[in-house]
């Protein structure tokens, strides 16, 4: 895999398919969200999310550094950690509308305690002082402060994974090993801790970071060692589906997740090694070409995640509101909108980034004219 190669279709369709699962994953009537990942495994679309953006960080990256040097590369991670940051004030804004829609409709939902509306409703300019500071993260914005602090952390990352990957890689691990006791230097005004622990999910960020930097060859996967691991990752999750569907059917304490556990790392790798193995075979390219609209989804991540955090809260009320939580069709229904809504918004965001694209090129092209004519004269 080359430095400068196009953007991996198939890379973006599991980007996709984790943002149409959070968004589903979080309309409890949702009857899709039972055959999503977290139904028979220990892990969800969270794992998929983060790792592959560690993935798609790391080509980034080594793509602008390979253009135009390892300080442009810095020096737009940095940047596009502000732009992480100013969606996150966006989605925290968007979860305590949802909140007040929730309390307007008199609605009998977690949304109103977890979006933080009540808590605004009672001290909106402390609120809103801690949401800027990460003391206080509305529900679905949670997952972007730690998101910002890896982006603005790779910069520095980056040389060390590729000068010595063995070093980075424990110390990553290091750092998630004790993460339970350095969350709590972390800025936390509702003593309930970050919900997604920055020093613990790093590693599956780095992960990702890595397996972009040092991808193990074709020839290893399908070698014989790389058959038996295949054979080893297709026990562990068929063991897994078999205790999750069956003897541990209650969902996992949500501090399993809030701190990334070993088990749900291992959970993680064994469908990450069969996904590769699809990609490899060609089934996951296949299934991406037919699937555009996933795929522009996955291209479109940070406006999809930010779009499907506001209309699963929407789809949620809506149906509490209507008492339709029970009613299949209802549910059903809920899902298709959830599902359009996020593929349109997707469509609407690349339509708009290609007028951009189109108006600087233009704009690009009068100056030179414009140049042209002056020297002219």
């Amino acid at each position: 895999m080359s430095n400068t190669e196009k953007r991996s279709i198939e890379i973006d369709f599991f980007r996709g398919c984790a943002l149409i699962a959070i968004a589903l994953d979080h309309i409890p009537a949702s009857v899709l969200s039972h055959v999503m990942l977290h139904t028979f495994a220990y892990c969800d679309s969270a794992e998929v999310f983060v790792f592959v953006s560690g993935y798609v960080s790391a080509a980034s990256w080594l793509s602008i550094a390979a253009r135009r040097g390892d300080p442009a590369a810095n020096r737009r991670f940095w940047r596009r950690g502000r732009e992480i940051y100013a969606a996150y004030l966006c989605t925290a804004a968007l979860m305590l509308l949802t909140g007040a829609l929730a309390v307007h409709l008199h609605v009998d939902s977690p949304l109103v305690d977890y979006s933080g509306y009540l808590r605004f409703a009672d001290h909106p300019l402390a609120m809103l002082g801690n949401i800027v500071l990460f003391r206080d993260q509305p529900y679905l914005a949670s997952v972007l402060p730690m998101y910002v602090l890896l982006l603005l952390a790779l910069p520095f990352a980056m040389p060390l994974a590729r000068r010595s990957p063995d070093l980075a890689l424990g110390a990553s691990f290091a750092l998630w090993f004790a993460g339970c006791w350095l969350v709590r230097l972390l800025p936390d005004a509702t003593n309930a801790g970050w919900a997604f622990n920055p020093f613990a999910w790093q590693a599956m960020f780095v992960l990702g970071v890595m397996c972009r930097l040092y991808p193990l060859s074709r020839e290893f996967q399908s070698s014989k060692w790389g058959n038996a691991i295949t054979v080893l990752a297709l026990v562990v999750v068929i063991a897994f589906a078999y205790f999750r569907l069956f003897v541990d059917v209650a969902p996992p304490p949500g501090y399993l997740k809030q701190n990334l556990a070993s088990l749900r790392i291992v959970s993680f790798g064994a469908i990450a090694w069969l996904a590769a193995q699809a990609v490899r075979t060609g089934w996951i390219a296949w299934l991406a070409a037919r699937t555009p609209a996933v795929v522009n989804a996955g291209q479109q991540a940070l406006v999809c995640f930010v779009g499907g955090a506001v209309v699963s809260n929407v789809v949620d009320t809506l149906l509490r509101a209507a008492h339709a939580t029970e009613f299949l069709p209802a549910r059903l229904a809920g899902d298709v909108v959830a599902i359009g809504a996020l593929l349109l918004l997707a469509d609407v965001a690349r339509r708009r980034k290609a007028g951009r694209s189109q108006g600087a090129l233009a704009r690009g092209a009068a100056f030179v004219v414009a140049q042209d004519r002056g020297r002219a004269k």
